[in-house]
């Protein structure tokens, strides 16, 4: 499962924002289920940033939503209200 929570963050916050995403997947890194994690930026629209996590199922990403909501607070009103969880349809490893 895929989680994809995206921010628009004003290039003065950039810095701050960097640690507090780096918090955030430490925090999730310490959740059962958590495979792998990133925090990325746009190259076009370098306001846009997106903390890409993947989880071995929903259930695992949600109760470790609960558990980092502490650290995410700050950055909520940075978030882009969209939905985050996506479910693999076709997976594929290069070759």
């Amino acid at each position: 499962m895929l989680a994809v929570i995206r921010y628009t963050v004003p290039e003065s916050q950039s810095q701050d924002f960097t640690e507090q995403g780096r918090t955030i997947l430490d925090t999730f890194a310490d959740q059962p289920g958590y495979l792998r994690g990133r925090l990325a930026r746009s190259v076009d629209e370098p306001n846009l940033w997106a903390l890409v996590s993947e989880w071995e199922g929903a259930g695992f990403y949600r109760r470790a939503l609960s558990a980092a909501r502490m650290v995410m607070y700050p950055l909520m009103t940075l978030m882009v209200n969209e939905p985050s969880a996506y479910e693999d349809v076709y997976p594929r490893d290069g070759a």
